[in-house]
């Protein structure tokens, strides 16, 4: 096995060769910048890579590292160590290609036990930062929902509530193509395979706004 640690932190290099060395890892490169990490990283080719985010001042350059090493190297796994807790940070790094993520507050037990999963090829993130991560993903997905037109929420409405198609089309006083056009854009705009999926999208909006 072959690890590069990326720090500008002697104390947290010295601690990660010692967890790595625990894991049974046999070569643990360091590295102290953005720039060294990434010569280092075509000089040997880890299998997996330990980064910080931030080096001597210059806030989350360690994202562009990640971005770098995964556009060369997708297989490589990458694994963050660092001490921001922000949701919206820790995001940004498994967008840009991390495998797991740890802060350094946390215990080396921990620290060990995310390197083993993101060797394994899984991901690895603490319980708590992934329950903050999934709200802020649920927060900012844009709403299927609101890009109904008023008359294709007036026409859902009326499937849910068991109407056909020529049902929905005398009560609205419109064509029975308006209504078929209009189921047409919302199984594209709500992802509906067939229209029995887009009833049963209907029935269960209709229940959910009760």
């Amino acid at each position: 096995m072959n690890v590069l640690v990326v720090d500008d932190h002697p104390i947290v290099l010295q601690g990660c060769r010692r967890v790595l060395e625990d894991a049974g890892v046999e070569a643990v490169h360091e590295a102290t910048g953005v720039v060294a990490g990434y010569r280092s990283f075509h000089r040997h080719r880890p299998a997996v890579v330990v980064a910080d985010l931030t080096f001597q001042g210059n806030t989350l350059s360690g994202l562009e590292l990640i971005r770098r090493i995964r556009a060369v190297a997708p297989e490589t796994r990458i694994l963050v160590f660092s001490m921001h807790d922000d949701p919206v940070i820790v995001a940004r790094a498994l967008e840009s290609g991390a495998m797991g993520y740890v802060l350094k507050d946390t215990a080396s037990g921990d620290l060990y036990r995310a390197f083993e999963r993101v060797q394994a090829g899984e991901s690895y993130l603490d319980p708590a930062l992934a329950a903050e991560v999934a709200l802020l993903r649920a927060a900012s997905r844009p709403d299927p929902f609101a890009a109904l037109t008023a008359r294709e929420r007036q026409i859902l409405a009326l499937l849910g509530a068991g109407r056909s198609h020529g049902a929905i089309a005398e009560e609205l006083a419109v064509s029975y193509k308006t209504v078929a056009n209009a189921c047409s854009q919302m199984r594209h705009k709500l992802g509906a395979r067939s229209l029995a999926d887009l009833i049963r999208i209907a029935v269960r909006e209709g229940e959910r706004a009760r």
